[in-house]
């Protein structure tokens, strides 16, 4: 899965407002979620530190010298950091500034280039004066260069700090480069000289990426009878309180949002819960639970009993572990891969039924949670957990549609809770 002999320094590009940052993050998760190990170096943080907030428009005008000097100075000593860090265990590094003119970019290769890495650059480019009016109010006028400014005041300034931008700005158009150009949100992406499975998988995550701000809804299916009994796996229907989960959950999408799609697994527990809806489902393989292998059926108590090496194995490290014939939350991860790009070109509401383990390595990437930690990511039973993208991550909400399950209460007398 992991590809540690590629190193690589993606480089982003593009003029202020254009959503530079937003694509940076999103790779960054993107690939910390794969498990590779990614960080981003932002030149405008830098700057911040070593230069101080509430720097005027003409510190970025290309006539001025000192300013100029001032900012090309971290710059480097912000690309200088990333090298350094890649030359450690670092495995991909986001260099996220303008980087506006050719010059700046043959630098930053030259300096990758003596040392052995790759070079990704990532061009964002937005046509769409809405975008670019959105990311503004959304994003610059609310970071620290701005705090304590009136909006009136910000927008005046910031548009003359993107004009000044824009004087000596020059566009990506070196044949010979590895880059990607992402236009207008995501409407077209030009890809060009790019090779290599990481690099392929950050085209991947680009080519599919909207900006269409949309909320997702994740939800275990309603308690199944294996749930009742503590058993793993299997295809059971729901138990008596599932069903009353599942019309609670319809009542919630009593009147649903304008082009809901609700997506299910394949097992019948899911199904079951979206079907009280009605509305159209599509049912999806890579949904369905993670594979016990040879402990389907069982409690974990008799897991203990009967595999106690095994049961040793999952205690110790549950994200690592694999079922014996079956599967573990890092092969699950891969299995749903292809998921998140579909959820990533969403441009309307959905709503995900599914199941514990699948919707906890969603959950990790999807608010950007170190994914060694998802296992232990807490998704009781009889909970909708409500997903609003913003400029920084997502805003959240978990919802209780019916009294919760203590999972503890409802199954065998003297079962071990499941986790």
């Amino acid at each position: 899965m992991q590809h540690r002999a590629e190193k690589v320094v993606i480089v982003m590009v593009g003029l202020p407002a254009r959503g530079k940052s937003f694509l940076a993050r999103k790779v960054c998760r993107y690939l910390r979620w794969l498990g590779q190990d990614a960080r981003i170096f932002n030149v405008g943080n830098y700057r911040r530190e070593r230069i101080g907030q509430h720097k005027p428009a003409s510190f970025f005008d290309p006539n001025n010298s000192e300013g100029t000097q001032a900012r090309q100075k971290v710059a480097m000593e912000a690309l200088e950091d990333a090298l350094r860090w890649l030359k450690g265990d670092g495995q991909v590094a986001i260099y996220d500034a303008t980087n506006s003119t050719h010059e700046r970019r043959r630098l930053i290769e030259e300096h990758c280039h003596r040392d052995g890495l790759q070079v990704l650059f990532i061009e964002s480019i937005c046509y769409d004066a809405a975008i670019v009016e959105n990311n503004i109010r959304e994003t610059k006028l609310l970071s620290p260069d701005y705090a304590g400014v009136g909006m009136d005041e910000a927008l005046v300034d910031f548009a003359q700090r993107i004009a000044h931008y824009a004087a000596a700005y020059e566009p990506l158009e070196d044949a010979n480069q590895s880059f990607v150009k992402v236009i207008d949100g995501g409407r077209q992406v030009v890809v060009n000289r790019v090779d290599g499975p990481l690099r392929a998988r950050v085209v991947a995550l680009l080519m599919n990426t909207r900006l269409t701000r949309r909320t997702l809804w994740l939800t275990r299916h309603g308690e199944s009878l294996y749930n009742q009994q503590g058993r793993l796996g299997g295809d059971s229907d729901l138990s008596p309180r599932g069903e009353d989960y599942a019309r609670a959950l319809a009542v919630q999408f009593a009147v649903p949002p304008v082009g809901l799609a609700v997506w299910t697994s394949t097992l019948r527990r899911s199904m079951q819960t979206g079907a009280a809806l009605g509305l159209p489902a599509t049912e999806w393989r890579v949904l369905d639970e993670i594979d016990a292998g040879t402990c389907d059926g069982m409690t974990y108590q008799e897991m203990a009993r009967r595999m106690p090496d095994v049961y040793a194995s999952r205690k110790a490290d549950k994200f690592r572990f694999r079922f014996p014939q079956g599967e573990s939350y890092l092969d699950v991860i891969h299995r749903v891969e292809p998921l998140v790009l579909e959820i990533e070109r969403q441009t309307t509401p959905t709503l995900l039924i599914g199941h514990q383990a699948v919707l906890r390595t969603l959950y990790a990437y999807l608010v950007g949670d170190p994914v060694e930690r998802c296992p232990h990511v807490s998704l009781p039973l009889h909970t909708l957990i409500e997903l609003t993208p913003n400029a920084y991550g997502c805003d959240e909400r978990r919802l209780p549609l019916t009294r919760p399950v203590d999972e503890r209460h409802s199954m065998l007398p003297g079962a071990i809770v499941p986790d």
